[in-house]
């Protein structure tokens, strides 16, 4: 998972590994290091930096070693033919492929964020940004703010935390993101801080849409957004929520964000001054997805609360959310060095185009859908009612449920039909409410009892 390492702590392990003839085992390494770190903390930072490619892990369990990575730069990936970039995207996305060394080391420039004068200066073009607009504008976009955002809201929360996980490395499927958020079933073989990320995800999903009224471009906001989605992965836990009181560095960026923490402080608020006083809901998510990365405010998870902070606008305004699907991790990473290194914004504004028609695009057909019969439901009607009322009726928890759709699909369902069979199943136990529950014959005092015993497992992983 791509995450912010101190660039001193950084640092020093890499040159503990460097200065080894043999890899080296997490003992020998802690043994070595100076300052030493908390065990933990040394684990979780060889594991990212195993996922990054800039450690090799040889051998299991304890005859785990540790040695640099390969020093060859391998063959870029093409960018997917569906997404269309720019001339000055492509010369941007060209000079940050090039091999580090060859990249000017450079530090924040404020005069970036100076600059930016909200209502004369734009990064959107106002006809790019109105086509947008056009084509995530919905039936309620004149109603309470926060009003399509709940009614899609179980769709987003798999979506946009499935995806902005992705864009960090994380490894869980659609598949395992929907259990995981739905029932509380971490996938096999997964790493626990996977599945907190996502879980993280969710929590500050629904902390934007549930108080679609009172977030804004604040501190109470944006502090809240970064302590929910940072909520038990960083080894410092007072750091969540608070602004960046240590230097970190960006791996494989020759950036080097601001060290200061009053002038991190300052710009921080800055930021979210001039957000506030943009008109333009598109204008004002770009404007943070830029620019508070750039800043680093926080000691780490700063590219998640951007891409979180970039959908207050469109909730706020009703307009279709923006989820990140489709587009290619590697293609996101560079367009933020990018902005990072130059302070160019064309390869990520190429970015955001596509990823928002592609947003619009997926909301669009399930507007569509609604009220549209589905043949599978309808195939399989009859299984799926016995299944919702016997869940319900026995007032089972959210694992008891996954068990028992799992094991019903096993025993009465063909097996090219199974897995389909558990995801509605799941899409379905999950739409219930006090409104819908009595076409499966439950009484109001079994929905009662169920509701409590299902609400017990909102929480899966302690913090």
């Amino acid at each position: 998972m791509a995450r912010d390492i101190p660039s001193g702590e950084l640092n020093d392990l890499l040159s503990t590994l460097r200065g080894a003839t043999t890899p080296l085992g997490i003992g020998e390494i802690e043994a070595r290091l100076r300052p030493s770190v908390p065990r933990r903390t040394l684990q979780n930072r060889l594991q990212i930096l195993v996922q990054r490619g800039t450690l090799a892990k040889e051998g299991r369990g304890r005859g785990t070693r540790y040695r640099l990575g390969s020093v060859s730069h391998p063959q870029e990936k093409a960018v997917p033919e569906s997404i269309p970039i720019s001339a000055d995207g492509r010369k941007a996305l060209d000079l940050v492929s090039r091999p580090l060394i060859a990249r000017k080391p450079v530090g924040y420039g404020r005069d970036f964020l100076d600059g930016y004068d909200p209502g004369k200066t734009r990064y959107l073009p106002s006809v790019l940004s109105a086509e947008l607009q056009a084509l995530g504008r919905v039936q309620t976009v004149d109603q309470e703010a926060g009003t399509y955002a709940k009614q899609i809201l179980q769709r987003l929360l798999v979506d946009l935390a499935w995806n902005s996980s992705r864009l960090e490395g994380n490894t869980y499927s659609l598949i395992d993101t929907r259990r995981l958020i739905g029932f509380g079933e971490m996938a096999e073989g997964k790493d626990a801080r996977e599945a907190q990320m996502i879980l993280n995800h969710k929590d500050a999903i629904e902390f934007l849409v549930r108080n679609a009224g009172v977030i804004a471009f604040d501190r109470y906001t944006i502090l809240n957004l970064h302590a929910l989605l940072a909520n038990n992965l960083l080894s410092d836990p007072s750091a969540p929520g608070r602004l960046r009181q240590i230097a970190v560095g960006i791996e494989a960026s020759s950036f080097h964000p601001l060290e200061v923490p009053s002038l991190i402080e300052e710009c921080f608020d800055t930021i979210l001054t001039k957000a506030a006083r943009i008109t333009d809901p598109l204008e004002q998510a770009f404007f943070v997805l830029a620019h508070l990365p750039y800043l680093q405010p926080f000691e780490d998870v700063n590219k998640r609360v951007a891409r979180l902070a970039a959908n207050i606008p469109l909730i706020h305004t009703n307009l279709a959310p923006l989820s990140f699907e489709a587009v290619p991790q590697d293609l996101y990473t560079k367009a933020m060095l990018a902005v990072y290194e130059r302070q160019d914004i064309s390869l990520l504004r190429d970015v955001f185009s596509f990823a928002y028609r592609r947003s619009v695009q997926s909301y669009a057909a399930v507007r569509q859908s609604l009220g549209e019969p589905d043949p599978f439901r309808m195939q399989y009607r009859n299984d799926l009612g016995h299944m919702i009322a016997k869940i319900v009726c026995g007032a089972l928890s959210r694992r008891e449920a996954t068990s028992e759709i799992k094991d019903h699909a096993l025993q009465h369902i063909p097996t090219a039909d199974r897995e389909a069979f558990r995801q509605v199943a799941e899409e379905e136990l999950l739409a219930l409410h006090g409104g819908n529950f009595a076409r499966y014959r439950i009484k109001p005092s079994q929905f009662e009892a169920w509701q409590n015993r299902w609400n017990e497992g909102d929480s899966y992983i302690s913090t």
